[in-house]
């Protein structure tokens, strides 16, 4: 399995500089960053620092969207970045949540975001593509590559995924929720004639390592409102029964609205709503055993990377320990 940090670009940006560079020093082969520019800083800024005081991480957003970047921009941007550093950034993407929300734009469909996936790799791979009925490619790509990994929970993004991606992103280390999604996936792939086995799994969840269980509830509690949001889209498109797993839906059941101001941040007021079970489910807590037993479960389901978000009180002790309790049980 391999290991991933998923960070916010809050400013100093030194700070994620730093972080990303010892989560490398620690054993982690990748670096994320959430991707909303009025909440947090640029990003893709952030990202040459990262790549120029790291030997070997890979970077990328988890996630951009189709409607905040203008696709040739964001193809250029990657090639750019794999130019400088030796194709070393890979693409997390998905419809669209607090980048649009805070702008008042509402998530992409996903045809929008199965067409920027292959348009932003085409170009950042130095083919051709049709843009406004108009061919272009960038001519000075020689050996590009970018990954395309795709976020999403509901069947028919799943499915695109299958279809379309080179990997899947689940932000839910619940193994249930894995089990059901990334079989989904694998069922479309095969259905599309494509290798299921050639699709990247990555789970991405909260880690915190410690003995007191209820202040990393309390520090972690913020991601069921985040999935949440997602959860909610479904929900309103299938009901809260049927096409998708009741351990997806039921706990949404008292949420009454969500303040970006407080996305992604311990304490955020307004996912009171989420139990403790939920959390226990969606994020990893406990000492280092814990997080060990439920990333070999996670394992067995077929997750080829977990990507840790790094959001509460205590993330250089959880970032030392994964790298000297953690990593190398999974990695051997």
């Amino acid at each position: 399995m391999d290991f991933g940090i998923v960070l916010q670009t809050d400013p100093p940006a030194r700070d994620v500089v730093r972080l990303m560079k010892d989560a490398e020093d620690c054993g982690f082969r990748y670096g994320w960053t959430f991707d909303s520019c009025v909440l947090w800083q640029e990003p893709f800024v952030i990202y040459s620092a990262v790549l120029a005081a790291t030997s070997s991480l890979v970077v990328g957003p988890m996630v951009t969207s189709p409607g905040t970047r203008d696709w040739s921009v964001m193809a250029s941007t990657f090639a750019t970045l794999n130019d400088m550093y030796g194709n070393r950034t890979v693409c997390g993407i998905g419809r669209g949540d607090s980048a649009h929300r805070v702008v008042g734009k509402p998530p992409s469909t996903l045809a929008t975001v199965r067409d920027c996936m292959r348009v932003v790799k085409d170009l950042a791979e130095g083919r051709a593509v049709t843009m406004n009925e108009k061919t272009v490619q960038i001519p000075w790509i020689s050996n590009g590559r970018l990954e395309m990994w795709m976020a999403g929970y509901g069947p028919k993004a799943l499915q695109t995924v299958g279809e379309h991606a080179d990997g899947f992103i689940l932000q839910c280390a619940d193994p249930a929720i894995a089990r059901w999604t990334i079989g989904a996936v694998r069922d479309a792939a095969r259905a599309a004639g494509r290798d299921p086995g050639g699709i990247t799994i990555c789970v991405a969840a909260p880690a915190y390592v410690g003995d007191d269980l209820p202040h990393q509830r309390e520090q972690l509690r913020w991601f069921g409102g985040m999935v949440g949001n997602h959860v909610a889209d479904l929900v309103a498109r299938y009901g809260s029964s049927g096409a998708v797993p009741r351990e997806l839906t039921d706990y949404i059941r008292e949420r009454e609205g969500y303040d970006y101001s407080h996305h992604g941040k311990a304490g955020n007021p307004s996912t009171e709503f989420v139990p403790d079970e939920i959390v226990d489910r969606f994020c990893l807590l406990g000492p280092p055993s814990a997080h060990v037993s439920r990333l070999q479960e996670l394992a067995e389901l077929g997750v080829d990377q977990f990507s840790l978000y790094l959001m509460h009180d205590d993330r250089e002790a959880t970032l030392a320990a994964y790298g000297s309790e953690v990593i190398p049980k999974l990695t051997a």
